[in-house]
């Protein structure tokens, strides 16, 4: 995998359907009382934009800086929070893990827990009675960067202003938020549009807005106004001069690298909050050319927290004996939450019929791809059996495992597929060694774009199954560029099987994910960045799909999910490919200690210290010696 990784990881971040049912609770944060040993700077290391990262790195004092790779791939773009395209992954990053380094949200989400954990708010919100509106209050304590004291009338402004000038998120939200009002300087009031019966439209996204987008400062937004002739010209203002209430903000950022410095007078380390300050002075990421050069950075100790796959990462301490260390002490080292799905082109002649779908689905070897793509860092089908969930024990708790038992397939079963496609009368009548349906050989491409290492080995084995039941598969890798422009047209005929990632976890989830694979109102549609890209329609699953936000019944919800299992594994439209992190957290423990890891039991979530709950992981950072290393005691 090369630096194309970032527009995946970009997009999956920054997507507006979420998948995930979140569940709140108001217990303190998951902060041990430990603090970093290194001294506090009194005054911040001078740098000046024109320094090399080299030049940086050598300023920087080691012991206060945090390095991150596999963010940033190219030169931050800008500031601007109202944006969707700044290119900024350490400081803007909206979605259902936002990352809350610089701006804020109401809330942060676990995806370990479900929980959406009050940030910016104080404490529980609350449904009124008909779900038609949702209340919570701004910590007293909380500040802009500017001292400020953050307001209900910024959280208002921010809406507003998303709706005014159609941003992304203004967009995503409309049709399922009618306002957002100040009911005092502290309480905010969420209005949700209504049906015609009066009821919410969509509950889920309503309250999942609360920790997918920042509140940005009233202020700033007007003054970013009157400098803006148009609603392009606002969202496209770099936002240099901008305002924040996280407890970092930029420092220097050029094409080489970009650094964040610590608010030192940060509102979080009030009681109310963290109760102190995050340990390091400062986060820093190298722009590093590709992945090799990140990974060597990793093994060298010039990066302490590695966002990248790592193909056998496990070779790193137990052959490499470095002082390197995953979220989990064994396979697959991370909490897997992503689906990376393989559509069907219901455009394509044979790819309608479902006994096709189905062969191809049922023939392919996924324990292959888990072993020879993932590198065992998936569970196997045999592990988690497919579904529309992911595999935390949250989701695998929506559907009825049993009823949909016999619908699940584990791969490799070439035979069947044969027999399946026998009795649908595919069969090979001139003897080539291909099948036709009706006549005509069926041959199709399977795709995915250059460079992506992992899916590249996924569809080869796709491309191997068709092969050994008689369907010509051939494979094909366009760059990137070229196959956006393609798979999101609804009418396209150039790719027939192509791989699409699924969304993760968050605080609508699962309902999202089930929409993303199945829901009508995507199919055939242009620029289509939503879902369902094969143009599947069951007027059954859009009723099941329009059900789900407006439940609240723990028993109707599980019948609910379990329909949607079922047909998604009867009709195949599309079919899991193989379970990946959502987020990969490497790290080097030759600096700083004490990285959250699933045995520590704390919650926090394995998001890279900067995503959703998973920024607590700052609060708890010491320097000195690893206290879980897994060489050599837990890796023998």
């Amino acid at each position: 995998m090369d630096d194309k990784r970032l527009t995946r990881r970009s997009f999956l971040k920054g997507s507006i359907l979420f998948a995930g049912a979140a569940v709140l609770t108001a217990h303190t944060p998951s902060i041990t009382e430990t603090h970093p040993s290194a001294p506090a700077a009194v005054q911040p290391i001078p740098l000046n934009v024109d320094m090399t990262s080299a030049a940086v790195v050598a300023a920087l004092p080691r012991e206060e800086t945090l390095y991150f790779n596999g963010f940033q791939w190219s030169p931050v773009i800008g500031w601007n929070p109202y944006s969707s395209n700044m290119n900024n992954a350490l400081a803007i990053t909206q979605g259902a893990s936002a990352c809350v380094t610089v701006f804020e949200t109401p809330y942060i989400y676990n995806m370990l827990t479900g929980e959406q954990f009050p940030l910016l708010a104080d404490g529980h919100y609350t449904w009124n009675d008909a779900r038609t509106e949702i209340t919570f209050k701004i910590k007293a304590a909380t500040k802009w960067r500017d001292g400020t004291p953050v307001t209900a009338d910024d959280v208002a402004y921010t809406w507003a202003t998303h709706v005014k000038y159609d941003t992304a998120v203004g967009v995503s939200y409309k049709e399922t938020i009618d306002n957002i009002m100040t009911v005092d300087a502290q309480t905010v009031l969420v209005k949700a549009k209504l049906d015609e019966g009066g009821k919410a439209v969509n509950p889920l996204l309503v309250s999942g807005y609360l920790s997918d987008n920042y509140v940005i400062q009233k202020a700033w937004t007007q003054k970013l106004e009157y400098r803006s002739a148009d609603a392009d010209a606002f969202k496209a203002d770099p936002g240099m001069d901008f305002i924040s209430s996280g407890p970092y903000f930029n420092y220097i950022n050029n094409d080489q690298i970009v650094v964040l410095i610590r608010n030192d007078n940060y509102w979080g380390k009030d009681v109310s909050m963290w109760g102190k300050l995050p340990s390091p002075k400062y986060l820093a990421h190298v722009l590093y050319a590709t992945n090799d050069a990140g990974l060597e950075a990793l093994k060298a100790g010039e990066v302490d927290v590695c966002q990248q796959f790592i193909a056998n990462v496990q070779d790193l301490w137990l052959k490499d004996k470095l002082p390197i260390s995953t979220y989990m002490q064994t396979a697959p080292y991370g909490i897997c939450a992503m689906l990376p799905t393989a559509y069907f082109n219901l455009n394509i002649y044979g790819l309608e019929n479902v006994a096709v779908r189905k062969a191809i689905a049922i023939a392919i070897d996924y324990d292959a791809i888990i072993t020879n793509a993932m590198t065992n860092q998936s569970p196997t089908f045999t592990q988690v059996p497919r579904s529309v969930m992911n595999p935390t024990p949250g989701e695998q708790a929506l559907y009825d495992h049993v009823a949909v038992k016999d619908l699940q397939w584990v791969g490799n079963d070439i035979e069947g597929a044969k027999a399946l496609l026998d009795a649908a009368g595919v069969t090979d009548t001139d003897g080539d060694g291909w099948r036709e349906l009706n006549g005509q050989k069926l041959s199709y491409n399977a795709v995915c774009p250059n460079g992506w290492i992992d899916w590249q080995a996924a569809i080869e084995i796709v491309a191997a199954a068709g092969k050994k039941i008689g369907i010509d598969i051939t494979t094909l890798y366009p760059e990137w560029s070229e196959y956006q422009t393609v798979f999101t047209n609804g009418d396209q005929t150039l790719y027939d099987i192509f791989m699409v990632w699924s969304n993760a976890s968050g605080p609508t989830n699962p309902w999202g994910r089930v929409r993303q694979l199945m829901s009508s109102e995507f199919a055939g549609s242009m620029g289509n960045w939503n879902g369902n890209w094969g143009g599947y329609r069951n007027a059954v699953v859009d009723a099941v799909i329009a059900a789900i936000p407006a439940e609240t019944n723990p028993a109707m919800l599980k019948e609910y999910y379990t329909t949607a299992t079922r047909l998604y594994l009867t009709d195949v439209p599309s079919l899991t490919l193989m379970y990946r992190p959502e987020f990969f957290q490497t790290v080097n423990e030759s600096v700083w200690t004490n990285y959250p890891n699933a045995e520590d039991g704390l919650n926090i979530p394995p998001t890279d210290l900067i995503n959703g709950y998973g920024i607590a992981g700052l609060y708890n950072l010491t320097l000195g010696k690893p206290y879980h290393l897994f060489l050599p005691v837990l890796h023998k």
